[in-house]
């Protein structure tokens, strides 16, 4: 992606440069959802999840980013409420912000802390290292989104790659108003 100039010639932050590539690429797409997801715990379920990301070159280093979640994993568990986890992390290792999204297969939840039991529903965040406002804007945006019952079912139900990453991009990012 070439770096925007606008007339000034002004070149943005990077910090805005990962929010122009968000508007353009999305936060996921459909090789970032695995379906049918069988863990043996967060962990596994992690890396089967960061694998996407490495395949999609979203992120550079999988050991260092698994790393990276489990450090965050390890300060506060990252259960929702409503069967969802969400793991996330900001790491030099990833390259833009972006969503590796799991679906477990029937009767295969797995536990990551949540009060009201495992999830079915596995959301793994990573947004490039400096861009604490982006992370913390598309985290908010999720946790709002996951909140609601009939996004979650959506999401169970849908059952398709491509679907679910459509309806991640238009649920899951509110971009902040100019």
């Amino acid at each position: 992606m070439s770096e925007p100039e606008d007339p000034s010639g002004i070149r943005p932050t990077p910090a805005e440069l990962d929010t122009l590539r968000l508007y353009d690429e999305g936060l996921t797409r459909a090789d970032l959802v695995l379906l049918d997801l069988v863990a043996d715990d967060r962990a596994d379920a992690v890396d089967q999840l960061t694998a996407l990301l490495v395949a999609a070159g979203r992120v550079t280093d999988g050991p260092a980013f698994t790393a990276a979640i489990g450090a965050r994993e390890h300060q506060m568990a990252t259960g929702l409420p409503g069967g969802v986890g969400l793991p996330h992390a900001r790491s030099e290792t990833v390259t833009q912000a972006s969503l590796a999204v799991g679906i477990a297969a029937f009767g295969k939840r797995i536990d990551f802390g949540s009060a009201d039991g495992p999830a079915d529903i596995i959301l793994l965040l990573g947004t490039p290292a400096g861009s604490l406002s982006l992370h913390l804007e598309v985290l908010a945006g999720i946790a709002r989104s996951m909140a609601q019952p009939n996004v979650r079912e959506s999401l169970r139900r849908a059952y398709d790659a491509e679907v679910i990453a459509e309806l991640v991009n238009s649920t899951f990012w509110f971009p902040p108003e100019a």
